[in-house]
């Protein structure tokens, strides 16, 4: 099975970093059933991921992630995504 660790933002560029083993279900609920921070936020596009089939190995990821500075994700998420696109875009038909 495959698990996550992932970012999404907005055009502020407000940051959320989660874990999932469903990639494409967990993006839509951001975008489309939006609850608590999500919605507070408005955190729709997906611009970083990264996958492995360890589940230990990506709850601490998160959790390495999520304690990282600001400008530290922001590099990380550049490496992948300068552009900061929705990797997202075109999933979904709505």
């Amino acid at each position: 099975m495959a698990y996550y660790v992932y970012i999404m933002s907005n055009e502020p560029r407000t940051l959320y970093t989660g874990v999932t083993n469903d990639l494409m279900r967990r993006v839509y609920q951001h975008k489309y059933q939006p609850g608590g921070f999500a919605r507070k936020y408005h955190l729709t596009k997906l611009v970083f991921y990264e996958e492995t089939n360890d589940i230990l190995a990506a709850i601490e990821r998160e959790k390495q992630v999520k304690g990282w500075l600001r400008k530290r994700k922001i590099a990380l998420i550049e490496s992948i995504n300068p552009d900061w696109k929705d990797l997202s875009n075109g999933w979904y038909h709505r």
